[in-house]
């Protein structure tokens, strides 16, 4: 047998070893096997011991817990007046205002948007004040019609090189962060893309035990990502009795039950 993976998480030893048939997947702790799986797709092996070893973490109350926390705070969940005031009209607006100002299509081949797209990342507060603010140079700038046009091809499903597109762009300005380069595919197709703040999504990951907690990392790679989009349609999935409509719903749940909400406990499963 060779070991061909191994890390350490929450204090337990995760490892991938080869075997003469297969794959064998082992987690121990304290000197002791907690769990074994065998099969013969190593990454499939290693995604499963990263899913059972969240499930042994301090903040970890599974999707029974996320639903709950959900409906703690918005009882009507998705038709919730509430949830609708704070959390999806005002971004449903901020896409009518985008799409008016810069259509997807358009702003994937076209030039000139560079300002209707400041103001639309100015429109909303997901990002950090000195995002923004590392932003107007970009955009006002001779790259912004190159920024705009990978945004776009992003979201129209040019993932790669888009990604990397944007990460060139944006690393003189010391702005490339997951934040920035999600931020306009969630806002142009809601239907396919999520918008990424990383620290409430690990936290959200944590507690219902997704490999996104572990394949999070800050270097704009579309690993990172899928893993991400990933952990949305577990979300979806989860939560498809109560009707979410696109990936602002999804993103909402990630938001709230990730606990933005300072000094208050989230329910407990």
């Amino acid at each position: 047998m060779k070991t061909i993976r191994e890390a350490t998480v929450n204090k337990m030893t995760l490892r991938l070893v080869q075997t003469s048939s297969d794959f064998a997947g082992v987690i121990w702790s304290g000197g002791s096997k907690k769990f074994e799986v065998r099969g013969a797709d190593a990454d499939a092996i290693w995604d499963q011991l990263q899913s059972e070893v969240g499930r042994a973490g301090p903040n970890y109350f599974g999707y029974g817990g996320a639903r709950k926390a959900f409906l703690h705070w918005f009882a009507g969940a998705f038709q919730s007046p509430a949830y609708l005031r704070d959390e999806r009209d005002y971004k449903v607006n901020a896409k009518r205002i985008l799409e008016k100002a810069a259509p997807l299509e358009l702003a994937a081949t076209g030039s000139g948007f560079g300002e209707a797209i400041l103001a639309a990342y100015r429109s909303l507060n997901l990002l950090y004040p000195i995002e923004k603010t590392r932003l107007q140079k970009l955009l006002r700038g001779a790259d912004a019609d190159s920024f705009v046009r990978a945004a776009a091809r992003f979201a129209l499903g040019d993932r790669k090189s888009a990604l990397a597109t944007m990460d060139k762009l944006l690393q003189p300005h010391d702005n490339a962060r997951w934040t920035v380069v999600t931020f306009l595919p969630f806002l142009w197709s809601p239907d396919t893309e999520i918008f990424l703040k990383p620290e409430v999504t690990k936290e959200f990951a944590s507690r219902v035990g997704h490999r996104f907690e572990h394949d999070y990392e800050s270097a704009l790679s579309l690993k990172v990502y899928e893993s991400l989009l990933d952990m949305a349609g577990e979300i979806a999935l989860n939560f498809q009795d109560l009707e979410p409509r696109d990936l602002i719903d999804v993103q909402s749940v990630i938001w709230i039950v990730g606990g933005y909400r300072d000094g208050v406990e989230l329910p407990q499963a």
